[in-house]
């Protein structure tokens, strides 16, 4: 019994230990370059490590249960995901600091303009304002949020679905390896399930962890929104450019995109 608790605990810390993998990082750090609150932050970490833990408890628990086996191409397919969802958040991050940088015109440069920070939901940026008829560099329904505003009102629902999504997704990636694992150590199949439990709950205090010091970072040295806004643009092409190595190695060299598909869960 002691051994048993003994694996469990360690599952918990390994769980933590797998929040820090560079792709959940970088993804979450997308989404965490907005947020100045480090209770916002947390929960956007707790939401994330849930999306994580429900895709690896229902992947994970077919595996264990069921002797479920996944193909090759499908499991370079669930990997796949990732890179595509990394490529999303980060062409979401540029096209947000784009949207940001000012469009001054000859029309406003004739009026007295000065530096105003403002926000549209969690979309917090810098334009110059000033007091003529051109004074606003873009309309309030041009931000990356906007869409969402209009669709789910004043609700804040969506900022949670996001980290959600983003976390159930990435859960596709490793939940094959990490269930496989767990039946190599742990014979009983219902201690084993509760190995991914532990699992997941270990992650989730991982990633919260991992956006409070984030968000912490970025108070600290994203006072100027200059600043803030750079560091969203630098992630959002670290992102990216991760995104596509991702694919990469998944649709080429592994072989999805061709009729030779070779996959190792890890």
């Amino acid at each position: 019994m002691i051994a048993l608790l003994s694996i469990l605990a360690l599952g918990f810390f390994l769980g933590m230990r797998h929040a820090t993998d560079p792709d959940h990082v970088i993804a979450v750090a997308t989404i965490v370059t907005r947020q100045r609150s480090l209770g916002r932050a947390a929960i956007i970490g707790a939401f994330w490590g849930l999306g994580h833990t429900i895709t690896i408890f229902v992947v994970g628990a077919g595996i264990i249960l069921f002797n479920v086996v996944i193909p090759a191409r499908v499991g370079l397919s669930m990997e796949l995901s990732v890179g595509i969802m990394l490529i999303i958040l980060g062409i979401a991050n540029i096209a947000g600091f784009l949207r940001s940088v000012p469009e001054v015109t000859e029309a406003e440069s004739a009026d007295a303009l000065h530096s105003r920070t403002h926000s549209h939901g969690d979309y917090v940026h810098t334009h110059h304002h000033g007091h003529g008829t051109a004074a606003h560099s873009h309309a309030v329904d041009h931000t990356p949020v906007a869409f969402m505003d209009k669709r789910l009102g004043r609700s804040s629902a969506y900022q949670h679905l996001r980290p959600l999504i983003v976390g159930l997704v990435h859960g596709l990636a490793g939940s094959a390896a990490v269930a496989l694992l767990v039946l190599t150590t742990i014979r009983n199949p219902h201690w084993a399930v509760a190995y991914l439990l532990i699992f997941g709950v270990g992650t989730i205090a991982g990633m919260m962890v991992i956006t409070m010091s984030l968000a912490s970072t970025l108070k600290f040295v994203g006072r100027s929104q200059a600043v803030a806004s750079k560091l969203a643009m630098a992630s959002g092409v670290l992102s990216l450019a991760f995104g596509f190595f991702v694919v990469y190695e998944m649709g080429f060299a592994s072989g999805l995109f061709t009729s030779h598909p070779l996959w190792t869960p890890k």
